[in-house]
């Protein structure tokens, strides 16, 4: 439930008059019950207009969306969706970002959600206020609304009288629900939506300016260092920080159970400090991790609760000719790089903490329940980290800074997270296993599939206290919360493990493994990375059996026009031809997916440089294709794409964490290496298939998956030879060919 902002009638007009923020206070389920048609993303659950959208007397339009700016560019999508619905220019519109204290609950920015669920509610909020207003326009100047139109922040009369906002603003005009539809402008009249508008977000973090939290100098700031454990489930068992607390600038060791830490005037004071407390803490250690077992080992030995997915079997379809293939991914790293930060500030027993996280209202939740605080006694702000795409360590970064500052009152508190402590502390994305096999009839067509997938939930994310490091170390612990399954149609380990492709006889199974060793939540696109690594991989390897152009082979399979599409776009693009030769060295590959089956689709050609004597492999060249419906802003869907590539080729040729029988050791950039900026590819081209009219596709995540798909087609069609278990590292590929 959402605590509603008190609107003070007389003080409003008092003041001139103002569109205030308000939220409803009755659930989704009174919601639905009030309206037969479901409104529109977002709005379904926060339905009152001015809980997107407000506007001043003086004319100041003010945007409000629960989701956040996490580097992928919706702060200016969204301003421009909002403009445009206005009438108004993309400058005159400022957007607030999620705030728990003036933004809905949007839940966590995640799954590529964004543009369909808060960019959709906040156009048909933008629509409506826009047809409100020309409502309002029309009864102050007696005429039909019809006769009026919105125009640059003001409705026009035909003979040319002009009200502005400003000027038709009545208390609560925009405090109604909203309806189920909206009149939506013409995409062919647009006039900021669909521009390549520069985004607001990037100036500051190319010229040094501050654009991080971990940026952030609050006024009497001071700065803390925590002491993690050396590993899972260490116990502190002696610390003397008497001698910590006279070092020079030190103000406090905060000392809770197994959460030791220490807030120091100045930040080289806190290291300084960090490192003398953590060289007197003594721990015992508890050897707990499976060192030496391949993941397909570990996977297949822990137990497992299994579910069909798919089951479609047409008995007149019969095969002649199988394959079958098994595919690993191993706990991967977010590896951002800026590790975790936060500040948090206690006064008159109001908390309130600045954060990188995805989600602040579960986040708020899970820290009022951390120090025993009532919800509304913590605020939450949401402030970019320099870093993430998934649950990294800034939840955790959080409620260390809120658990310090509730013992130092009104000084604001920094919490820095070191590099070794964000690599072997932060959740990791879950390992993964999936075994497939096929069979071919006499035409060389898929005729019977069957998938399976072994993975742990995919998200652990905060929403109670035991997903907090701080609250799972204090001396009275909260327990971290079983492990679920995510439900589909999105799902979690089995996100896109049913094909798209259209098979008469298939059967897709989900092992949810309700136990993993160690720590891992939300990595971005969840198991779809692996699954259409696998699904893709093998798609090739089916091509190969049946002696077809893997492209051909791909369309042979698909029905959904926008999917053929895509990927005779990538392939147009590419320059792709049945029975090419790619130069020496060098090879192609081809993938396809949509991402979670119901977002945007993505299709993708790389091209590869194998160094033989080596075994290196480096992305030369991709070129992708993409229809995310309604394009808002092409550069940076753009951004998003070329984004997601070089991340994902990242993740496919080179990380894997690592850990022996009690510790995390790939704790640092050499003992868990990332993409280098003498790897990045030569070019990536992106084209986009505008659909007009048509819904917001997700898109942030939909290169994941077929950007490693295409990378380990190109690796077997460079070297001949089949590699299934990521990453494909230099050593893995040097072994094939010398195999």
């Amino acid at each position: 439930m959402i605590a509603a902002f008190t609107l003070d009638r007389r003080q409003v007009l008092l003041g001139g008059g103002a569109l205030i923020v308000g939220f409803s206070l009755r659930g989704a389920a009174a919601q639905e019950a009030a309206s037969p048609a479901k409104r529109p993303g977002s709005l379904a659950t926060t339905p009152y207009l001015d809980s997107w959208i407000r506007i001043d007397a003086d004319g100041r339009i003010t945007v409000f969306t629960g989701k956040a700016e996490l580097g992928q560019g919706i702060k200016t999508a969204l301003q421009q969706i909002a403009a445009e619905e206005l009438d108004v220019s993309f400058e005159a519109v400022e957007l607030v970002t999620a705030d728990t204290k003036r933004t809905a609950n949007e839940g966590y920015t995640s799954g590529s959600h964004s543009m369909q669920d808060s960019g959709t509610a906040i156009r048909h909020a933008a629509a409506q206020a826009r047809e409100l207003l020309i409502a309002q326009a029309a009864q102050r100047l007696n005429q039909p609304a019809d006769s009026l139109r919105a125009e640059n922040g003001a409705v026009i009369a035909p003979d040319g009288t002009r009200l502005g906002y400003g000027e038709l603003i009545a208390a609560d005009i925009l405090h109604v629900e909203a309806q189920p539809s909206s009149k939506l402008k013409d995409p062919a009249s647009f006039k900021v939506m669909g521009r390549p508008i520069p985004r607001v977000d990037i100036p500051a973090k190319v010229t040094g300016g501050a654009a991080y939290v971990q940026d952030m100098r609050l006024p009497g700031m001071l700065h803390a260092r925590i002491v993690r454990p050396p590993s899972y489930g260490a116990t502190l068992t002696d610390v003397d920080g008497a001698a910590i607390e006279k070092m020079p600038g030190v103000v406090k060791v905060v000392r809770n159970g197994n959460f030791l830490a220490v807030v120091a005037e100045k930040e080289f004071q806190a290291i300084k400090a960090m490192l003398a407390l953590a060289a007197a803490a003594k721990w015992q250690e508890h050897p707990q991790l499976p060192a030496e077992r391949g993941v397909r080992e570990l996977l297949t030995n822990l137990p497992s609760r299994d579910m069909t997915i798919l089951n479609v079997s047409d008995p007149s379809v019969s095969g002649l000719r199988s394959i079958e293939a098994t595919y690993t991914r191993p706990y991967q790293a977010h590896g951002s790089i800026g590790p975790s930060c936060a500040v948090a500030q206690l006064v008159d027993g109001a908390m309130t903490v600045w954060s990188h996280t995805q989600g602040v209202y579960p986040d708020r939740q899970a820290i009022a329940e951390m120090l025993q605080l009532a919800s509304d006694s913590v605020r939450v702000i949401h402030v970019e980290g320099s870093g993430c795409y998934g649950h990294n360590g800034a939840d955790d970064a959080a409620a260390d800074a809120a658990l310090i500052a509730s013992l130092i009152p009104g000084r604001p508190i920094r919490v820095q997270w070191m590099r070794e402590q964000e690599h072997a502390w932060e959740p990791f994305g879950p390992a993964m296993l999936t075994q497939a096999k096929a069979s071919l009839d006499a035409e060389g067509r898929i005729a019977d599939w069957h998938f399976e997938v072994w993975s742990n939930t995919h998200s652990m994310r905060p929403g109670g206290a035991g997903c907090l490091l701080a609250a799972q170390h204090k001396a009275e612990p909260v327990a971290e919360p079983a492990p679920k399954p995510l439900p589909l149609p999105e799902g979690g380990g089995d996100r896109n493990a049913i094909p798209i492709y259209a098979f008469p006889n298939a059967k897709v199974v989900h092992h949810f493994i309700s136990q993993m060793p160690l720590r891992i939540s939300a990595m971005r696109s969840l198991g779809a990375y692996h699954n259409v690594f696998s699904i893709e991989s093998f798609m090739d390897e089916l091509a190969a059996l049946a002696g077809k152009d893997p492209v051909e082979f791909r369309l042979a399979h698909l029905k959904d026009q926008r999917a053929r599409d895509v990927v005779q776009k990538a392939a147009e693009a590419f320059g792709w031809a049945q029975d090419q030769k790619p130069p020496a060295g060098r090879g192609y590959g081809f993938a396809f997916a949509r991402y979670k089956n119901l977002a945007a689709y993505c299709a993708i050609a790389s091209e590869i440089e194998v160094i033989s004597d080596t075994g290196r492999a480096r992305l030369v060249r991709a070129v992708a294709a993409v229809d995310a419906g309604q394009i808002v802003n092409p550069n940076g869907l753009i951004n998003q794409i070329e984004g997601a590539i070089v991340q994902s080729s990242s993740w496919t040729l080179y990380e894997s964490v690592t850990f022996d029988d009690t510790r995390i050791t790939s704790i640092d950039w050499q003992t868990y290496p990332i993409l280098r900026f003498s790897a990045v590819p030569d070019t990536i081209d992106v084209h986009l298939i505008d659909r007009p009219g048509e819904p917001f596709l997700g898109s942030g995540e939909t290169a994941q998956g077929p950007a490693a798909a295409s990378i380990a087609n190109a690796v077997t069609n460079a070297i001949g030879k089949r590699l299934r278990d990521l990453p494909l590292t230099r050593q893995r590929i040097r072994a094939a060919i010398e195999a």
